[in-house]
Order: C-alpha cells, then sequence, then structure tokens
C-alpha cells in the first residue's frame, strides 16, 4: 500500500466520494448510492443470528470481561454454598434456587 492509498483511506466517505466524483449531487439521490457505484462500499451477506445485537455484542463483551480481568487480577470466584437464614422461626434460603415439585393432573 502506498503512501497516497493511505491518506485516501484516511478520508471520510463523503470526501472519497468528492475527489473521485465531484458533482455526484446531481446524479446520486444519497451520498451511499455513488460510494456504492463507485466500489469504495460494498454490502456483505452475513447470516440472521449475526442481525441481533445479543449476538454482535457478545464477543465485546466477553472481550470487555476478559480486559478487565487481565487488567485488575481477577480470577472467577467459587461458588459459595447457599446461606439459611432464620427470620421469625421461618427458614430462609439465600443463593440455590428454589426446587419445586411438579403436580400431576387430576
Amino acid at each position: 500500500m502506498t503512501l497516497l492509498d493511505e491518506s485516501f483511506q484516511r478520508l471520510s466517505l463523503r470526501e472519497q466520494v468528492e475527489l473521485l466524483l465531484p458533482a455526484w449531487q446531481s446524479w446520486y439521490p444519497s451520498l451511499f448510492d455513488a460510494a456504492a457505484d463507485l466500489g469504495l462500499i460494498r454490502a456483505r451477506v452475513c447470516s440472521p443470528s449475526s442481525l441481533m445485537l445479543s449476538n454482535r455484542h457478545a464477543s465485546v463483551q466477553s472481550e470487555a470481561l476478559q480486559a478487565f480481568r487481565e487488567q485488575w487480577s481477577v480470577e472467577d470466584e467459587p461458588e459459595l454454598p447457599p446461606v439459611t437464614l432464620r427470620v421469625n422461626n421461618k427458614a430462609l434460603r439465600i443463593g440455590a434456587p428454589k426446587k419445586t415439585k411438579k403436580r400431576r393432573g387430576v
């Protein structure tokens, strides 16, 4: 890549289009149409699951969490056993999911 190519890449999309086609507004309804015809931008085909924000940001969130752990030397904490508290002779369990019995149909 030459120095000219690198400086061209640093320009905004509008600046690139105006440099290549100064009167683009008289032929194209939008900047993106002109940029697509000039080959500056291209559509990418992707899977529908990658369009969900939760999927797209999961990797970013995991990278941020990993960077935080590395920066602050955080290790995974072991799970603590559930705690039982007594309030007015009633037992309350904290930290463990409540077990439910399945009811049979009558």
